[in-house]
């Protein structure tokens, strides 16, 4: 399946998914950056992966962004549109041209603290767990169906640079897992819910 990966920083999970490719039947056509000094950039062209930059600092809008960012992507005609630490927020036009074809990694058991710094507010609230959800990508932030999740225990000595090292471990594991099932063609988006081999995901 051809997959195209949008990130903006050390492209670790990008790492995980080269490191698997083979074994879930990916072919990463492209990875794509905001941040033309990400080294995930480095990571892609060490596999023999074209990247390509486009700085949000260019753009006026996130609307021109998206409307570049999408024609990018289009030309590679991927199946799957992978975000792997991809730090921008996806305008509704093109999550919604998109459905059901996008994924992403958060680092915490959401709906618990979309958007940034989750480990320090799972200090902060006192969570005696944390985690990591993948997800399918919707118009709403971080709110999109969960397919995943993985918790680990929060010990009396973390801070947030211990919870993230040990989280990121779990991550490189269910990342490529979920990959998998959707190049399986087990995964699907239906009436905004997550499939697995046609029964709905409940985690509860």
């Amino acid at each position: 399946m051809i997959g195209v990966v949008l990130i903006s920083g050390s492209g670790s999970n990008l790492q995980s998914l080269i490191d698997h490719s083979k074994n879930i039947n990916l072919k990463i056509s492209c990875v794509i950056s905001n941040n033309p000094n990400a080294y995930g950039l480095e990571r892609a062209k060490k596999a023999n992966i074209e990247t390509k930059i486009l700085d949000h600092n260019e753009f006026s809008s996130r609307e021109s962004y998206d409307n570049s960012l999408k024609e990018i992507i289009e030309k590679f005609n991927p199946e799957v549109i992978i975000l792997a630490g991809f730090m921008r927020i996806l305008t509704a036009n093109f999550v919604n041209h998109f459905l059901g074809k996008v994924l992403n990694i958060h680092p915490s058991l959401l709906p618990k603290y979309p958007g940034l710094h989750t480990h320090q507010r799972a200090l902060d609230a006192g969570d005696k767990v944390h985690g990591v959800s993948v997800h399918f990508v919707t118009p709403e932030l971080d709110g999109g169906p969960i397919i995943a999740q993985k918790q680990i225990e929060v010990y009396s000595r973390d801070d947030a640079n211990s919870l993230a090292k040990r989280l990121l471990k779990e991550e490189h594991i269910i990342y490529p897992k979920v990959v998998q099932w959707f190049t399986e063609g087990r995964l699907t988006l239906k009436d905004n819910e997550a499939y697995l081999d046609k029964k709905l995901i409940c985690l509860d």
